[in-house]
């Protein structure tokens, strides 16, 4: 079981630090999609960008501590479930990346806990 919370982290890592760098870089097309949802202040961006970046470096950490990957992966739950929330409140039907990060971010919490 192990093995699996570790691909898991790392495979969830990698998705967190691309989404990150698009956020951090105020790529065009995510400025626009979050504006589709309300989040139009740049700083508002960076600092999602950052949470993202804070959890994939939560994850790889919690490879050696199980107990930081354990609150990554709680963080993620939290930060999806406010993404699909933001959604659901700006009558935008396009949640469906953020609802599926959430059932990975809760799988990975599961294998996390699992192997602890």
């Amino acid at each position: 079981m192990h093995a699996f919370a570790i691909v898991s982290s790392i495979l969830l890592s990698l998705g967190m630090l691309m989404s990150a760098s698009f956020k951090l870089g105020q790529s065009p097309r995510i400025v626009r999609l979050m504006a589709d949802v309300g989040v139009t202040n740049p700083r508002h961006l960076v600092a999602l960008g950052a949470l993202q970046l804070a959890a994939a470096v939560g994850l790889v950490v919690g490879i050696w501590l199980p107990p930081i990957g354990i609150a990554a992966a709680i963080g993620l739950i939290l930060y999806f479930a406010g993404a699909i929330v933001a959604h659901i409140r700006a009558r935008d039907t396009g949640f469906l990346a953020a609802a599926i990060l959430l059932v990975c971010a809760g799988a990975t919490l599961a294998l996390l806990i699992a192997a602890a």
